[in-house]
């Protein structure tokens, strides 16, 4: 298994988010208030087309915000973008972002609320989290409208909203086969134990598909703990010595924590993760980190030389001074873009039109890589990045596309 251009630097509340979730809080409200106050002056106007409305939730506060607050910044800089080149279609985008509190049920309410506000909402987009889309994306559904998700990475959540739910990432089954395949490949691992979140259901398919493809290589599984994230030293006691450690955490904090009690433990070797360990500033704060390595979308470093991550990065870092993007940033920006895309290949701007232009896009060129939905899918094709934390730096390993992936 996810704040605004209030000139505050965010990112130092983000470091301190579990301590000050309070003045997220207030300024996540701010921000939501000031979107829907700019919502109602471009539609009582007249003097402009009606909007094209992108309805965003994205978790602002609470537990998911570590992740949510970069997507929903790429998210904000994105339509910032098509509006400063006119918009879409001859009519000004107008994003309203709503915050979900890292809770499903605020999320499940705040989007019935922003399509009863925004009855022409034309798609829905968001969320790094699977328990949180299965919040929001039913209820789009329930009203026939698309529902984008940036970051949740479930391959099962297509099946579990038919038709209306699209991913604008990878599913866990591809990145936990890479995961395993460079493990047993290029680190040349034989035996893994697994430490996982036991309560998300993210870290539990997350392990479920690192565990089949590493045994389909030939590898051996020699323990595997669940753990709840108040309570991981039990879980750890039980593990047993091996040559690598899969690390099944939701977001940074939880993984950093837990692999500092690893590495108390005596487990000195490897450990690998998911894409819940990307952050930039949870680990630099930490130079004593290293030997960690995790799956993700991107590798937005400022040593990529990739010209779009370049164009990015600049962009990202002139909208939001004293920041730097990470993959869950471009992930909001790309998802974003995607719907772009669908709605100016439409045959028109309603939902069921986007649906379908959506489902036809093909080498779509983002942040985060080239994407195409196949026939029949809602999961794109697209590569994964895999990087090391070495003395609190992140730093990319290499890009694959695993030979082989567990279904869903």
């Amino acid at each position: 298994m996810k704040r605004h251009s209030v000139r505050l630097n965010f990112l130092s509340l983000r470091r301190r988010a579990m301590q000050r979730p309070f003045i997220l809080f207030l300024l996540s409200l701010m921000l939501t208030f000031g979107m829907v106050i700019l919502g109602y002056g471009q539609t009582d106007s007249g003097n402009e087309p009606a909007p094209l409305v992108l309805g965003v939730i994205y978790n602002l506060s609470g537990s998911q915000a570590g992740l949510d607050v970069p997507s929903s910044r790429g998210a904000r800089l994105a339509v910032e973008e098509v509006n400063r080149d006119g918009g879409q279609l001859g009519r000004p985008v107008l994003l309203v972002l709503e915050d979900g509190e890292s809770k499903p049920s605020v999320v499940k309410r705040k989007t019935a609320d922003l399509l009863n506000r925004f009855p022409s909402t034309t798609a829905l987009m968001g969320l790094s989290d699977t328990d949180m889309v299965l919040a929001a994306a039913p209820v789009a559904a329930r009203n026939q409208r698309l529902f984008l998700t940036s970051g949740a990475t479930s391959p099962r959540l297509p099946a579990q909203v038919p038709e209306y739910l699209f991913l604008a990432c990878f599913g866990d089954n591809v990145q936990a086969a890479a995961g395993a395949e460079w493990a047993y490949q290029d680190l040349g691992a034989r035996t893994v134990s697994i430490l996982f979140n036991s309560t998300k259901s993210y870290t539990r398919l997350l392990e479920g598909y690192f565990q089949i493809r590493f045994k389909q290589l030939g590898g051996k599984v020699l323990s595997v703990q669940g753990y709840k994230p108040d309570d991981m030293s039990q879980a750890i006691r039980g593990l047993k010595k091996s040559d690598l450690i899969f690390l099944s955490a939701e977001e940074p904090v939880e993984a950093l924590k837990a692999v500092r009690l690893l590495r108390k433990a005596g487990f000195s070797g490897p450990i690998l993760g998911g894409d819940g360990f990307d952050s930039e500033y949870v680990w630099r704060e930490h130079p004593d980190v290293s030997n960690v390595f995790f799956t993700t979308h991107a590798y937005l470093g400022a040593d990529n030389p990739a010209p779009k991550v370049v164009a990015f990065r600049k962009a990202y870092v002139r909208a939001y001074p004293g920041s730097s993007p990470d993959a869950f940033a471009a992930l909001g920006y790309d998802a974003t873009r995607l719907l772009m895309a669908a709605i100016s290949t439409a045959e028109g701007p309603g939902p069921g039109n986007v649906l379908k232009a959506l489902a036809r896009i093909r080498e779509f060129e983002g942040v985060t890589g080239t994407m195409s939905y196949p026939p029949g899918s809602r999961i794109p094709t697209k590569s994964v990045t895999i990087l090391e934390i070495e003395r609190g730096k992140r730093k990319l390993v290499r890009e694959l596309l695993p030979a082989r992936v567990p279904p869903p």
